[in-house]
């Protein structure tokens, strides 16, 4: 037998690191392809709808964008009162980074290119995402824990003042 031929016990083994190899390969494919989804979704949202409120004309006017921002997030809530608060488009916000947001916007940058160079500046940026809808037609709101319930009253503008498990579930019956 000579020395480039296999054995039949290199046969399996030769096998074995093939197989090996292509499992590795589809893993990193499959976890770069579920990385790219759903990144900074809250983020990609707000800057589109603010891309779309922007007068047509002054798309490239830093200051006219950072108005429309600051008014845009005077109106938002939940996540999306989040995120303006991490970028400094409140009153009340800590931080600012409007620059990093309004002068990239002011160069036609996509949304999704902007929210990534957030990223480096705050990671709780992306790491907003939004609630899950409710399905109204096949839910059981029995079954509902008292926080989602909540949850829904703050969506709907309701508040439940010092409701304990029973009373708020029994209070949201009635709103409903």
């Amino acid at each position: 037998m000579s020395y480039n031929e296999f054995s039949i016990r290199e046969i399996p083994t030769a096998f074995f690191y093939f197989i090996m190899k292509t499992f590795i390969i589809f893993i990193a494919i499959f976890v770069v392809a579920f990385a790219k989804e759903d990144k900074c979704e809250v983020c990609t949202k707000v800057l589109n709808d603010i891309i779309a409120k922007v007068p047509s004309g002054k798309n490239n006017n830093q200051d006219a964008i950072s108005k429309t921002i600051r008014e845009h997030c005077a109106t938002t809530k939940g996540k999306e009162n989040k995120l303006c608060n991490y970028i400094g488009a409140l009153p009340e916000s800590a931080a600012s980074v409007m620059n990093d947001v309004s002068k990239p916007l002011s160069w036609s940058m996509p949304a999704e290119k902007v929210c990534e160079k957030l990223r480096t500046k705050d990671a709780q940026i992306c790491d907003l995402k939004f609630d899950k809808e409710i399905d109204w037609k096949t839910i059981d709101l029995k079954k509902l824990k008292v926080k989602d319930l909540k949850k829904i009253l703050e969506n709907w503008g309701e508040v439940c003042k010092g409701c304990s498990e029973k009373i708020a579930q029994n209070s949201f019956y009635i709103l409903v």
